[in-house]
């Protein structure tokens, strides 16, 4: 048996990738409210970035994005994919880290899974089976 594991997987998120991932959040909502990319799939398009999840050695970071409505989220994602290079240099600029992240641009699906629970517990179905008795095996004497 090996005497030392690999916990990483375990751990999970460390406090310093959740405070590097906060940073990096804040740094490109700020560039993408202020910078004009030229680019006919962002124009006009306001995008939210939900959340930044950094890799354990801060070289790689997952950028989680949500067009605002959720409309045309497919091309605002692989436009933004196609414009990290000059994100990550406006991003090098504001930050103060040791290496600035390759960025990956994913769509925060969320929201949609949030609303998707949401419609499911105000269906008819959900408010049926609510109002129903209980009649599972209880006594009544």
């Amino acid at each position: 048996m090996p005497r030392h594991r690999n916990h990483s997987a375990q751990k999970g998120t460390s406090q310093r990738q959740l405070r590097v991932g906060e940073m990096l959040r804040h740094a490109l909502s700020d560039i993408l409210r202020q910078n004009d990319i030229r680019d006919p799939e962002l124009v006009g398009v306001s995008v939210t970035v939900t959340q930044v999840k950094p890799s354990p050695d801060m070289r790689h970071a997952t950028v989680f994005v949500e067009p605002l409505g959720g409309v045309n989220a497919a091309a605002t994602i692989a436009a933004l994919n196609r414009h990290r290079g000059f994100l990550r240099g406006e991003l090098g600029r504001g930050i103060e880290l040791k290496f600035t992240p390759e960025l990956r641009f994913v769509e925060d699906t969320s929201f949609a899974e949030a609303e998707r629970i949401a419609r499911i517990l105000h269906s008819e179905k959900v408010a049926r089976d609510l109002a129903a008795p209980d009649d599972h095996g209880e006594d009544t004497q």
